[in-house]
């Protein structure tokens, strides 16, 4: 081979290895990260449906017009701030005027909460995901379903309650009962292929459906 020819083999390798190396740079340029909250959409739709219902119809034992101020500082919940602006608004619909601090009101209503939080079920009709040992040092290895039909259920829980008392003397003006709400989506699943029901709770949606299919 002679000189010219390994010349112009040189120059395009070096001209392949510059175009290699930006393709690189450029698409290093244009990848993108995601985060991932600690909750789906559908999860943080259950617990709050779940705490709209908990807050239906909710009074007070004082005279309706009185001005409440909402003390939630005991309140300590994942997404406590939904649940406390709808208990606020649900005090709202029932006639009561929200006070902007202690001084400004006729009685304090200090929250807690008993539960704002997920349960999900499952029932399985075959073999369920397992766990199985396969050594004395405790390694395991994981088995995946093996079912005819499974059921799964996903339910938001909530549970609020509270005491009322005079913000001047602290004396006490009574309690609510405890205030509890659910909300349920449910999905089938037959020979782990074809699925029915409810898979996901939709921005908006009040009342879960049982027609979404999905094969």
């Amino acid at each position: 081979m002679d000189l010219d020819a390994q010349h112009r083999q040189l120059v395009t390798l070096r001209t392949l290895i510059a175009v290699l190396a930006a393709a690189a740079a450029l698409s290093a340029c244009a990848s993108t990260s995601e985060t991932y909250p600690s909750r789906t959409a559908t999860e943080q739709l259950l617990v709050a449906r779940a705490a709209d219902r908990a807050v239906e119809g909710l009074t007070l034992p004082i005279p309706s017009g009185s001005r409440v101020f909402v003390d939630a500082a005991f309140f300590q919940a994942e997404n406590s701030a939904y649940a406390v602006s709808a208990i606020r608004s649900a005090l709202s619909e029932a006639g009561y005027a929200m006070a902007a601090s202690k001084g400004e009101a006729d009685a304090v209503f200090e929250l807690r909460a008993g539960a704002l939080s997920l349960e999900q079920m499952r029932r399985v009709f075959g073999l369920p995901e397992m766990r199985v040992p396969i050594s004395e040092s405790l390694n395991v290895v994981s088995l995946p379903e093996l079912s005819i039909y499974s059921r799964r259920d996903r339910v938001g829980v909530a549970e609020f309650s509270g005491f009322l008392y005079e913000p001047k003397t602290g004396a006490p003006l009574g309690a609510v009962v405890p205030m509890t709400g659910e909300f349920r989506i449910r999905s089938h699943k037959l020979l782990m292929v074809a699925a029915w029901g409810q898979q996901t709770v939709e921005p908006g949606e009040r009342d879960p459906g049982d027609s979404w299919r999905q094969f």
